[in-house]
């Protein structure tokens, strides 16, 4: 069952300058972005082909061409809620927020209980700021399905809403289903979604404690540092705080504090 997880904040594309290189001159040229040649969705092929076309395009972050290929084979059956859902996705990814939201409701209709689908409603009202909607899509996901992304996005709400306390839980629940959660690398990680420096180290102060009260003293000390280079101001927290007490007897703990590596620049 495809998910997306919380939410999601998509980068800007950058198109490179370039010097003219033809003829010598002090203008700069901006190369035109790269165009896919996309062939048209086949009236002849079978919902299953359009689908798997529109997954390859996808996963390749063609979101565009993707949908173009889930509209078509959505034409061949309209009441499927896999591939309504599978469309919301790639308007969200591609930033048509309200595009989305009207195919993960329809997705939902279709079947109330997938749970996927409210995750990704709950991911598209994320990005809308409508946090309240946000935590009920998730909650409602959750019910369904016990899914780490899903208690990870319901964290990403509370700590928007700075309630520590409820973020700090939901994060807990989802390390708990998936300890390597935080750790893969993702273009819609929560910490890729904040815009405050100062939140990205809280965020990851807040993760070293779970990873430390886990007993993960590797990943504890990692976030740690990464709490520092991102300029975490109460980092001192970490001598006194409870969640840290069997860390502050391991060695590597000690150095790290006593040779704090700089903020790194925003």
């Amino acid at each position: 069952m495809a998910r997306l997880s919380v939410c999601a904040v998509v980068l800007a594309m950058q198109i490179p300058l370039s010097y003219a290189q033809e003829t010598p001159s002090d203008r700069l040229q901006v190369k035109p972005p790269i165009t896919q040649q996309m062939t048209a969705p086949s009236a002849n092929a079978t919902v299953e082909e359009l689908e798997s076309q529109g997954d390859r395009l996808r996963a390749q972050k063609s979101y565009f061409d993707a949908l173009d290929f889930y509209r078509a084979a959505l034409r061949k059956d309209p009441n499927s809620a896999r591939l309504n859902n599978k469309a919301g996705m790639a308007e969200l990814q591609g930033e048509h927020i309200g595009e989305s939201v009207h195919y993960f409701q329809r997705a939902i209709k279709l079947d109330p209980k997938m749970a996927a689908a409210h995750n990704n409603l709950g991911a598209a009202r994320y990005e809308e700021r409508k946090y309240g909607g946000a935590a009920k899509e998730y909650k409602k996901a959750i019910k369904l399905e016990q899914d780490a992304s899903y208690y990870s996005n319901l964290g990403a709400v509370y700590f928007s809403q700075k309630k520590w306390a409820q973020a700090n839980e939901a994060y807990s629940h989802a390390l708990q289903l998936d300890p390597d959660l935080f750790m893969r690398a993702s273009r819609f990680g929560i910490a890729a979604q904040m815009s405050s420096p100062q939140d990205r180290a809280h965020f990851q102060y807040v993760l070293a404690k779970l990873y430390a009260k886990s007993g993960n003293s590797d990943r504890a000390l990692l976030c740690l540092r990464r709490a520092m280079e991102n300029g975490y101001k109460e980092i001192d927290a970490a001598y006194k705080d409870d969640e840290f007490a069997n860390l502050r007897k391991d060695p590597r703990f000690v150095e790290l504090m006593a040779n704090r590596p700089l903020a790194l620049p925003n």
